[in-house]
C-alpha cells in the first residue's frame, strides 16, 4: 500500500507536466489563419490603363543596450568574456538578435536603413501590390495577417510580400535566438514591420501615376558575383530590370531589381544592421555614384526595389569571390562595409548600361498593359524534426494547416505579354528554375528528376522573373532526385551537404513544382 502510494505521488505530477507540456505543443501549433484558403484566376481588361505608384518605409530596428564581443566570434557569450550594457536600465540585455548564419548574434550597431519598399501596379481593373522587406523572411502566416490589415479603400486585389533574404537584420522566424530553444523574435518589431508594410501599400496606391515601363536584362556580367556552393553547379544568370518612366512627366518613377543571390556578402562575422549589397545597389541607381564629391554616373532617381531570386544551392557572395571596385580597381574579398559598397556600384553600373543598351528599340518598352494572375493556398507535408521541434517549443511561431503540415502559396503574374512573375514560397533551387537537376550516386531514393520541365520554359514574355520568398519562408526547395540527408553522400562527399537541415522535407519540390506548373499554365 505504502508503495502504491508511492508511485501515485510521484506519477501524478509527471503525468501532469507530460499533459502541459503536450498541451502546450499543441497550442503552439494552432492554425494562426483557420479555413484561410485563396484561389484567384483574374483576366488582363479589353482596354487596359497602366498605373504604377512606388513607396518606402523604414524598418529599422532600435538598438537599445549595447555589448562586447571579446573574442571576436561574433556570438554573445559571457562566459567568453562578453559583456553587456543596461543602457536603458531594465535589468535585461534588450539584444536585437540577428538572422542568418550563427544565432545567439546581437547587432552592435547599425550600417545602413532597412526598407519595406513597395510598387502597386494598376490595369484599371486589377491592383497588385508587391512589397520587399529587408528581412530575412517572413512566413504565411504573417503575410494573411498583413493582408487583413490593409484597409479595403486601397484598393488591392492582390499583396504578394516578399523578402529579400538579408543576412543582417533582426530574427523575424525565430531561429536565431540567445541559443536553439529560445526564439529570437521580438514580436512588437513584427507589429511594426507589419504597419510599415501597410503603410508602404497604402502611400504606393496614392502615388499611381500612368506609366511606361522599361525593360533590360542582364545574362553576362553579374552572374560572375556569384557562387554556387553546391553541386551540380547551376545559377540562375539573368539580373532583370524594370524602370517604371511617368508617361506625362518623363521621370522616374521607380525601378525593380530582380537577382539571384543571397543577400550575405558581409558574411557570418558582421554585427552590423545592413540590407548587405541591396543598400549600395539600390542608392547608387537612385542617387548615381559620386567620388569625391564628383559626380562619375548619374542615377535614375525614383524608388529602387530589390527582389531575390532562385537562391537555394546555395546562391552567394562568400569570402572567396573577390568583387573589385569598378573605379578605384581595388580587389575585395572579405566580408566588410568595402565588400558591399564595390559590389553595389558594380551592379548598378550593370543595371544602368543595361537600360541604356535597351533604350534604343521599341519592344523594350511596355504600356497600356493588362494584368493577368493565378494564385491559391496549397499545403505541405512537414518531415524536418528540427522543425517540428521548433514549433511545438514556440521557437518558430507558425501553426500547422492540420498535423505536420504547413499551408502556403503560389502565384503567377503576367503584365501585358512582355512581362511575368513567379512567386515561389522559399529558397528554390535554379535547377528547378532553368533545367540541370542530376540524378547523383548516393542520393537517398534512388529515382530519376521529378521537377520537370524546367519552370521557366513554361512562363511567357520576354522577362520571365523569379520572386523568391514570395508569400512565405519555407526554406530550401530541393530536388528529390538531389536529396542527400543520410550516408553514402552524393559527388564524393564525406559529410551531408548543406540544405536538407533547413527544408521542410523531400517531398517539397515535387509537390510545389506541380503547384508552381498548374498556376503557369492554368491546368490542374
Amino acid at each position: 500500500m505504502r508503495t502504491n502510494r508511492y508511485f501515485r505521488r510521484i506519477l501524478l505530477p509527471v503525468v501532469a507536466i507530460i499533459c502541459i507540456v503536450l498541451l502546450w505543443a499543441f497550442f503552439n501549433s494552432r492554425d494562426r489563419t483557420p479555413k484561410y484558403q485563396l484561389a484567384l484566376r483574374i483576366d488582363p481588361p479589353e482596354v487596359p490603363s497602366l498605373k504604377v505608384g512606388f513607396a518606402k518605409v523604414n524598418i529599422t530596428p532600435q538598438l537599445l543596450d549595447r555589448w562586447k564581443d571579446a573574442n571576436g566570434d561574433a556570438q554573445f557569450d559571457q562566459s567568453d568574456g562578453d559583456s553587456w550594457e543596461d543602457v536603458n536600465k531594465n535589468g535585461r540585455f534588450d539584444a536585437v538578435w540577428m538572422a542568418g548564419f550563427q544565432h545567439k548574434k546581437p547587432a552592435q550597431g547599425i550600417h545602413d536603413s532597412l526598407w519595406a519598399r513597395c510598387v502597386v501596379i494598376d490595369d484599371g481593373k486589377t491592383r497588385i501590390a508587391l512589397v520587399a522587406l529587408d528581412l530575412i523572411g517572413i512566413g504565411h502566416d504573417e503575410v494573411v495577417t498583413i493582408r487583413q490589415h490593409i484597409p479595403d479603400a486601397v484598393g488591392i486585389t492582390y499583396a504578394i510580400i516578399t523578402s529579400t533574404h538579408t543576412h543582417h537584420g533582426p530574427d523575424v522566424i525565430g531561429l536565431w535566438g540567445q541559443n536553439r530553444f529560445f526564439s529570437g523574435v521580438d514580436f512588437d518589431y513584427v507589429q511594426t514591420v507589419r504597419q510599415a508594410t501597410v503603410k508602404a501599400i497604402q502611400m504606393a496606391a496614392e502615388r499611381l501615376r500612368p506609366a511606361l515601363l522599361q525593360l533590360a536584362t542582364d545574362s553576362v556580367y553579374a552572374i560572375s558575383m556569384v557562387a554556387d556552393t553546391r553541386l551540380p553547379q547551376v545559377r540562375d544568370k539573368y539580373l532583370h530590370i524594370i524602370r517604371a518612366v511617368d508617361a506625362q512627366a518623363d521621370t522616374t518613377l521607380g525601378t525593380l531589381l530582380c537577382w539571384s543571390n543571397h543577400p550575405e556578402t558581409l558574411w557570418s562575422g558582421n554585427l552590423l544592421i545592413s540590407s548587405d549589397f541591396a543598400h549600395y545597389w539600390r542608392h547608387y541607381v537612385e542617387n548615381g555614384i559620386y567620388h569625391n564629391d564628383s559626380l562619375l554616373v548619374k542615377g535614375l532617381g525614383g524608388i529602387a526595389i530589390f527582389f531575390t531570386g532562385a537562391i537555394g544551392g546555395l546562391m552567394t557572395t562568400h569570402p572567396e569571390v573577390a568583387i573589385q571596385d569598378p573605379f578605384t580597381g581595388k580587389l575585395v574579398t572579405h566580408g566588410s562595409p568595402e565588400k558591399i559598397e564595390a559590389q553595389g556600384k558594380q551592379l548598378a553600373l550593370i543595371t544602368l548600361r543595361a537600360l541604356d543598351s535597351a533604350a534604343g528599340s521599341k519592344e523594350n518598352y511596355l504600356q497600356n498593359a493588362g494584368i493577368t494572375l493565378r494564385a491559391k493556398t496549397i499545403e505541405l507535408p512537414l518531415y524536418n524534426k528540427y522543425y517540428k521541434l521548433a514549433v511545438a517549443l514556440g521557437v518558430i511561431d507558425r501553426g500547422y494547416s492540420r498535423w505536420s503540415h504547413f499551408r502556403t502559396e503560389v502565384a503567377y503574374l503576367e503584365i501585358g505579354k512582355a512581362i511575368s512573375f513567379l512567386c515561389v514560397p522559399g529558397e528554390i533551387y535554379p535547377e528547378i528554375i532553368d533545367g540541370g537537376i542530376e540524378s547523383p550516386e548516393g542520393q537517398d531514393f534512388s529515382l530519376a528528376p521529378q521537377e520537370i520541365p524546367p519552370l521557366r520554359t513554361l512562363m511567357k514574355g520576354k522577362q520571365r522573373i523569379i520572386l523568391g520568398l514570395a508569400n512565405d519562408e519555407i526554406g530550401y526547395i530541393i530536388p528529390k532526385s538531389q536529396w542527400d540527408a543520410d550516408a553514402p553522400y552524393t559527388y564524393g562527399y564525406q559529410q551531408a551537404p548543406y540544405g536538407e537541415i533547413n527544408s521542410t522535407g523531400p517531398e517539397t519540390a515535387p509537390l510545389l513544382h506541380r503547384a508552381l506548373k498548374e498556376v503557369i499554365t492554368g491546368v490542374k
